[in-house]
């Protein structure tokens, strides 16, 4: 697969889409899948630099299973499991930073989430990883830790909805297409990072490390003009 990010003309995301992580930030269980856009010029490819933290942001990290679109997808039927899975090309490891204090501001206000998500390395995303290594993308272990101290780690198997059922949905709405990248939930253990911080993360399969899926990343601050105020 060539460059996730020059690829990517768009990046969706499924949200609430583990119980426990539902329960961890109080929200409510959707009752279909519920997604949202983080820009492509937010991904941060392998071994780019830091991620960087903007003045003011109270940064979390949220490890996911990322789908690399292969083919193009409309109206998908959530029931043809088939031509859903022959539609992803390959998977990644990403992890969806998050201005959480942005984002619960924007929530309680019924503000859109773009600002939150959406900075320069908001997306920090492993090497991709070819179908050959996940045989079953519904059971695969992610894992993320910081500074070397474990934060998530949990099965896919947990996923209130399964792949087949995320891509219909996403495309009854928006036309998914070749190179596009499809994020899938977080699992519990969310929580912040400060400059300084180094996050690695990664992917097992049969409790074996995929090495193509291993992130590691600093926290620096971003610096120039922006710094988190009140909407």
């Amino acid at each position: 697969m060539a460059s996730i990010r020059a690829n990517a003309r768009k990046v969706v995301c499924i949200g609430r889409n583990y119980a426990d992580h539902i329960a961890e930030l109080n929200n409510a269980r959707p009752k279909k899948p519920f997604f949202f856009l983080k820009p492509s010029s937010s991904i941060l490819p392998p071994k780019s630099g830091p991620v960087l933290r903007p003045a003011g942001v109270n940064l979390h990290y949220e490890v996911e299973l990322a789908l690399i679109m292969g083919k193009t997808l409309r109206d998908l039927d959530a029931k043809d499991e088939k031509q859903a899975m022959e539609a992803i090309e390959g998977y990644a490891v990403g992890i969806d930073m998050t201005a959480r204090n942005a984002q619960e501001e924007a929530k309680k206000k019924g503000l859109p989430w773009s600002i939150a998500k959406g900075f320069d390395t908001f997306l920090p995303m492993s090497n991709p990883i070819s179908k050959a290594k996940v045989p079953d993308p519904h059971k695969v272990e992610l894992w993320l830790s910081v500074n070397d101290e474990l934060r998530q780690q949990d099965s896919t198997e947990l996923m209130l909805f399964r792949i087949p059922r995320m891509l219909s949905d996403i495309s009854q709405c928006m036309t998914l297409e070749k190179g596009d990248v499809v994020l899938t939930g977080t699992p519990k253990g969310v929580g912040g990072v400060v400059v300084g911080d180094v996050i690695r993360a990664g992917l097992r399969v049969d409790g074996k490390e995929v090495e193509a899926a291993r992130i590691e990343v600093e926290v620096k601050e971003k610096g120039g003009l922006y710094e988190y105020l009140e909407t």
